[in-house]
């Protein structure tokens, strides 16, 4: 549900609010929670090696079980907010042995709902089945991009895939990024789509809250001296025709640097190609 605040203050004036129904507002279970370092994009020598991370509000993670065992019968206690990603998570109950994991919330799912993971399990939100059990045209989240360590693709807030064909042993799937790829029959995915898709309707309003997000300000090479930034100096916006580069010289915007990889081979139609087709 999308809200606009009624604009009290100057930072209320262009905030955008997305609230789904259905949260909890009790706290995280506690098991299923891990203190989370902060590290302001320091790795383990003290340097930054990811610009513009630090300060913001502490979190704790959330231990989500994207490998749902083969047989599992759950509940769906509550739905709950993950500060540590764009989805929703769910609460859940194995029937079997009382024990609670956390999952990612499909959209549509239900407190109360039975959820359930196996290839005789039904063709419902946030059932858990292998590609060979799911029928051509599904719309999947959550897929396994190796067998046995857990979904991997498509678990952003309403982030979806599509099984387009089955061939042998290789299930073919339509990612997000528009990325047609060769996954193995037996990858276990997810069906549905994932929850709380509103969220990129939201605006945030005011720079504050994004600082309580963990970001710090950017700087624009362009408006930087030149021992600082090899886009910087000059007079003006004459910077004598320099390429669109890194602080480090590395180009960007447009400038390739994937490598070849093994698993190039399983990609049937290229995401760069766009959504068109």
């Amino acid at each position: 549900m999308i809200q606009a605040k009624n604009p009290t203050t100057p930072g209320q004036r262009g905030m955008i609010n997305v609230r789904a129904k259905g949260l909890t507002t009790s706290k995280p279970l506690k098991s299923l929670t891990r203190v989370k370092k902060q590290n302001a994009g320091r790795n383990n020598q003290g340097r930054i090696t990811v610009r513009h991370r630090g300060g913001g509000a502490k979190r704790f993670y959330r231990v989500v079980n994207f490998a749902l065992a083969e047989g599992t019968s759950a509940v769906v206690e509550q739905l709950e907010y993950d500060p540590n990603r764009s989805a929703l998570i769910a609460r859940i109950k194995d029937q079997a042995t009382g024990e609670r994991h956390y999952m990612l919330a499909p959209n549509g799912l239900k407190i109360g709902q039975v959820i359930q993971s196996g290839a005789d399990a039904p063709l419902l939100p946030g059932n858990r089945l292998p590609l060979s059990a799911i029928p051509l045209g599904s719309t999947i989240h959550n897929i396994e991009l190796t067998l046995g360590r857990g979904g991997q693709l498509a678990r952003g807030a309403g982030a979806s895939a599509q099984l387009t064909a089955k061939e042998d042993t290789y299930a073919q799937v339509k990612l997000p990024s528009g990325e047609v790829r060769q996954l193995d029959i037996r990858a276990q995915a997810t069906i549905g789509v994932v929850g709380n898709e509103q969220r990129q309707n939201r605006k945030l309003g005011k720079a504050g809250r994004r600082r309580r997000m963990g970001w710090r300000p950017s700087v624009r090479g362009l408006a930087m001296n030149a021992a600082d930034h090899p886009m910087g100096g000059g007079e003006g916006k004459g910077k004598g025709g320099n390429h669109p580069q890194s602080p480090w010289g590395q180009p960007t915007l447009g400038y390739k640097t994937r490598k070849a990889k093994p698993s190039d081979k399983l990609i049937v139609r290229s995401r760069h190609l766009g959504r068109r087709g």
